[in-house]
């Protein structure tokens, strides 16, 4: 399993990585979509969509399973990954590149300090 360094985690698997332009990228670990197995559908709001820090912002549904997706952060949605429309694998085989969920515009960047480090997550997966 892998873990960048370079992200903050949540203890509902979520993964997220601010990027240079001041968005911050959004998705899921190596971890969920192991234990989620082959991922079927990922149903996800529009951009535009605004929401509070663990606000359900989609789904990602696999063979046996539906499970929700928590913002890490308040925002609201820029983008959304519409290659996982025709293709929710991705999720499974690429969690950290092309199988990203959203991208956003962060409210309020000190909630970022209540993310685990990969140290941290590594500990509660364990």
């Amino acid at each position: 399993m892998k873990f960048p360094e370079d992200l903050k985690y949540t203890n509902e698997h979520e993964w997220i990585r601010l990027n240079e332009d001041g968005t911050a990228t959004v998705g899921i670990t190596d971890f969920a979509q192991g234990e989620l197995g082959d991922i079927v559908f990922v149903e996800l709001e529009e951009s535009g969509f605004t929401f509070k820090k663990d606000d359900v912002f989609g789904t990602v549904e696999a063979v046996k399973t539906v499970s929700e997706l928590y913002a890490p952060v308040a925002g609201e949605i820029a983008e959304v990954n519409e290659n996982l429309e025709d293709d929710p694998e991705l999720v499974n085989s690429d969690p950290y590149g092309s199988g990203w969920l959203v991208r956003i515009s962060i409210s309020d960047p000190d909630e970022l300090d209540s993310l685990m480090s990969v140290e941290e997550y590594k500990k509660i997966i364990d």
